[in-house]
């Protein structure tokens, strides 16, 4: 039986009911979650429904016969839903749609503007009123086309019963165009075509780069499935082989893998022997020597040797099925987050809304004219349009992005700069992150250029990591040739010329006499049996990581490591940064628990890591952080990408972060200051719905200017004022 996140449609349970996995597109907010959620649960059946903002998904379980109506009942919210279908591509239609949007926005804008250049120099009448007429057949499909952003979603809330942000923004623009066209109609000295669309023109840029940084927002939900092929080869009972869907196989059956393939379901080796790549279990790169009756989970690599293996789960019950949803429940926690921008647009709707209202109630009062309270009434909905609130955010957003690209970071998420600006713990994976993820060869200038040479030689014929240093670091002139060559897997490499026997493995396989394991990792090279050099290994600490790490504890951080690598290697490297608290032999699972039991106790949690083991441990800080070297998944599930190999750029992106978390702070008090002082003027007339335009667009470039401000330098780390609480982690965990 599939889960949900495999076949994308639903899974049935043998006792009745299931669970339905819906993708809805226009999930935008915060707000849009509780919605869907208590929408979802109010159905008769309904057991639970989790809303994932980041990948638009939502998940409902479900008990009885009949599947809820679901899709119906959310489009009776107001949301357009579908059953998930993972295997068709989705491209980003938004974004294009955006673009697009305010393409036609940003023309109209520029002509619309020179024509009003030409009536407020001191055009005629008769000129005056063909400049009016040319700008309203500019604006109005400017209206109809960019303005169906905005139309669309304040229209969706409206049927709701509820509002946003795009309900003022929608009211503004319709009044303030329907008021120009009657005036042109009429012949009128004054018409606001250029404000409309200006305005437009100013709350599309915001938007696009809004969803821009959104859509950047991890999903490695996707790159998990991609890690099995679709199909596998199986061993019949009468010795046939045929390809199958790996979602077919059941039980019992067996199952050929081949070198360098990934391990499709969850099984025992039968026959064959080789070497396994578990660091989506560890996070280790080291291969592990498997025989007939060890246990292999799905998703681990192959390495060296065929392998026969018989099933003993379902995909969809497999080591890899609960890394994906471990993930998928991870990501859906953290799409909790609230951004500032949802926040204020839910206390700043209503308040426009009334404003105008109570303007429009009052002058038609005083002065009987529908027309004059009209005009008055627009000129506040302009004068307050959300616009510089709009800008607030993505502004600095967008700012911060370039310059921390400058520093050597990617941002993959936006909403991850406010996360990031509250931490006060950092926990580090170990190997590919604070070590290097690749052994290095340490005692290279101990060894004989004739000895090095020939393991090379050796090595080559080899996808161990060991064998890959050797070979790299070799000389790569050399003529050595073998008459047979062969690798014993979980022991080492076997060569021959002529009668000479060359051995380059493990110690105890490769030399009569073995060489007792120090600190550092090692490979004998041996001819005949007798030892000719021994290679000593280790993982490097990466660049700036001592560095890195002093100047997150200055600043007030908890350090913890969390690694699924052994305990002596982890010790080693947390006595070498000075790191008090770690975790040695951490499963995935267990990476989660403990990032949760940080997250429970108040703590706001920055991730670093970069194996396939802490892919779902990204997701489930608070904001997390993946080296460029990292694999494509764990990329994908990080908000911020390191692109140098310098972990100093972690600090420094955190003091861009509290930068920009002030800039935004800054951005909303302009804004709302705008308003508090403009609002009493439009509001007793002496505001034109013109002037307000104005007003408005320079409420816009005053955030944009300060914006620009996080170019500039950046304030030093200061402490984090939040306490220093101490969460004991899982087992295995020991206080230097």
């Amino acid at each position: 039986m599939t889960t949900p996140q495999d076949r994308g449609l639903r899974e049935s349970r043998g006792d009745g009911g299931g669970c339905s996995v819906l993708s809805v597109p226009d999930m935008r907010c915060f707000g849009c979650i509780g919605k869907i959620e208590a929408g979802l649960t109010a159905l008769d059946g309904v057991r639970s429904a989790r809303a994932n903002l980041g990948i638009r998904r939502v998940t409902v379980h479900w008990d009885g016969d009949c599947e809820p109506p679901f899709i119906d009942t959310l489009d009776g919210l107001g949301f357009k839903a579908h059953e998930h279908q993972p295997d068709l591509a989705q491209p980003d239609e938004t974004l294009s749609r955006l673009i697009r949007a305010l393409a036609v926005a940003g023309f109209a804008t520029g002509n619309i503007m020179m024509l009003s250049i030409s009536v407020w120099s001191g055009a005629d009448a008769g000129t005056r009123e063909i400049f009016h007429w040319i700008s309203a057949l500019i604006a109005v499909p400017t209206l109809a086309y960019s303005g169906q952003v905005f139309f669309k979603s304040a229209w969706r809330a409206l049927r709701r019963g509820t509002t946003n942000m795009d309900v003022p923004i929608s009211v503004g623009v319709l009044v303030t165009f329907l008021m120009s066209l009657s005036d042109t109609l009429r012949g009128g000295d004054q018409v606001y075509f250029d404000a409309g669309v200006m305005l437009l023109f100013f709350l599309l840029i915001g938007r696009t780069l809004d969803h821009a940084m959104q859509e950047k927002a991890r999903n490695a939900v996707a790159g998990l499935s991609r890690l099995i092929p679709p199909k596998a080869m199986i061993e019949h009972p009468d010795g046939t082989r045929a390809p199958l869907a790996v979602d077919r196989i059941d039980p019992g059956m067996r199952v050929i893998i081949a070198a360098g393939a990934r391990i499709p379901v969850d099984g025992t080796v039968e026959e064959g022997a080789s070497e396994i790549d578990r660091s989506i279990v560890s996070g280790e790169s080291l291969p592990c020597a498997v025989a007939p009756g060890d246990t292999l989970l799905a998703g681990t690599l192959n390495l060296t040797s065929p392998l026969t293996l018989r099933a003993t789960a379902r995909a969809g019950e497999s080591y890899l099925a609960e890394i994906r949803r471990m993930l998928e429940e991870a990501e859906a926690g953290r799409s909790r987050y609230r951004r500032i921008a949802d926040r204020a647009a839910r206390l700043y709707s209503p308040v426009v809304h009334l404003a105008a209202l109570l303007t429009f109630i009052g002058w038609f009062t005083i002065t009987g004219e529908v027309y004059h309270a009209l005009t008055i009434a627009v000129a506040v909905l302009i004068i307050t349009c959300p616009c510089a609130l709009g800008l607030a955010v993505p502004m600095v957003q967008t700012v911060a992005a370039r310059r921390l690209l400058e520093e050597g970071v990617l941002v993959r998420d936006g909403a991850a700069m406010e996360r990031l600006a509250t931490i006060d713990t950092v926990v580090f994976d170990k190997t590919g992150t604070l070590t290097s993820g690749h052994p290095h060869l340490v005692n290279g200038p101990t060894v004989s250029q004739e000895h090095l040479d020939l393991a090379g030689a050796i090595a080559a014929y080899s996808r161990h990591p060991y064998s890959t240093a050797l070979t790299a670091i070799a000389g790569t002139q050399s003529k050595i040739t073998f008459d047979h060559i062969e690798e014993i897997a979980g022991s080492g490499v076997l060569a021959r010329s002529g009668a000479v026997t060359y051995r380059l493995g493990r110690s105890d396989w490769a030399a009569s006499v073995g060489h007792p394991d120090g600190e550092k990792s090692s490979t004998v090279l041996s001819k005949d049996g007798e030892t000719l050099a021994v290679f000593e290994f280790e993982h490097l600490l990466q660049v700036g990581a001592d560095k890195a790490v002093a100047t997150l504890r200055e600043a007030g951080l908890r350090i913890e490591m969390l690694s699924g690598d052994a305990r002596l290697p982890v010790q080693r490297v947390a006595a070498q940064l000075g790191i008090d608290h770690w975790v040695a032999g951490a499963t995935p699972a267990a990476k989660i628990e403990h990032l949760r039991a940080l997250r429970a106790s108040g703590h706001g949690v920055l991730m670093v890591g970069d194996g396939l083991n802490d892919v779902a441990a990204l997701a489930a800080a608070s904001v997390s952080m993946a080296p460029v070297e990292a694999a494509d998944i764990g990329r994908a599930a990080a908000d911020f990408v390191l692109v140098r190999e310098d972990l100093n750029s972690i600090p420094r992106t955190l003091q861009i972060a509290r930068r920009s978390a002030h800039l935004v702070r800054q951005n909303f008090a302009m804004a709302v200051g705008y308003n508090a002082l403009a609002i009493p003027f439009a509001v007793l007339g002496y505001v034109s719905p013109l002037v307000a335009a104005l007003a408005m667009s320079g409420s816009s470039l005053l955030v944009t200017i300060n914006a620009l401000r996080l170019n500039g330098s950046g304030r030093m780390m200061q402490r984090n004022g939040r306490s220093d609480r101490v969460v004991h982690p899982p087992a295995q965990e020991r206080t230097a």
